[in-house]
């Protein structure tokens, strides 16, 4: 067979050393944007609480513009991450599609409740929500504190409902805290550890 492709040494140990890093769970979760977001929304809450409770300031919202700025930041980070990496691993793709999922579920809330006026339903189901993928992310790459703060959201979601709303944002800077700050630094140290 003139035409058989072959492969040579260095293209055949590429290809193997390939598929060995797509299957098995590589920990590469530095905790980078568990850190960033998590002190960029707890930046937002407490200012928003600040500026609401003891300022009566009504337009305190607008602090949550700055996510944008994370949303963007984090597009060109993760742009750089992955042609800087050499292979993706499946923990990286599922976990990848969890926090897409999380992002649509969360822009849905936020349209829902607007559309119906149901503003003081927005605090308890970010709550919820934000549970979600810190606990599937922890189950995925094995990293039980992550899969502790997702736990504590859906309790600060459970006692929501009994909260006045202004307070309310207390809850959420305490489930960032739990969620996403610890659990951040805690990757991040494990990160340098093994790699």
């Amino acid at each position: 067979m003139s035409e058989e492709i072959r492969m040579t040494e260095k293209e055949s140990m590429e290809l193997i050393t390939s598929m060995i890093n797509k299957a098995k769970n590589r920990f590469s979760e530095n905790g980078f944007l568990y850190l960033i977001w998590g002190w960029v929304i707890l930046i937002c809450c407490i200012t928003q609480f600040v500026a609401d409770h003891f300022f009566n300031y009504a337009n305190a919202y607008y602090v949550w513009f700055l996510t944008w700025i994370v949303v963007i930041y984090q597009m060109i980070y993760l742009n750089k991450r992955k042609k800087s990496k050499k292979t993706k691993t499946y923990t990286d793709e599922i976990n990848s599609f969890i926090w897409i999922t999380f992002f649509i579920c969360i822009m849905l809330l936020f349209f829902i409740c607007i559309q119906f006026e149901k503003y003081e339903m927005i605090n308890p189901m970010l709550l919820v929500l934000y549970g979600m993928p810190i606990f599937l992310s922890g189950i995925i790459i094995k990293f039980r504190p992550l899969a502790i703060g997702g736990i504590c959201c859906w309790i600060l979601a459970f006692i929501s409902p009994f909260i006045g709303f202004e307070y309310q944002l207390l809850l959420i800077a305490a489930a960032i805290i739990a969620g996403w700050i610890i659990p951040g630094y805690l990757l991040k140290q494990k990160f340098k550890k093994e790699n």
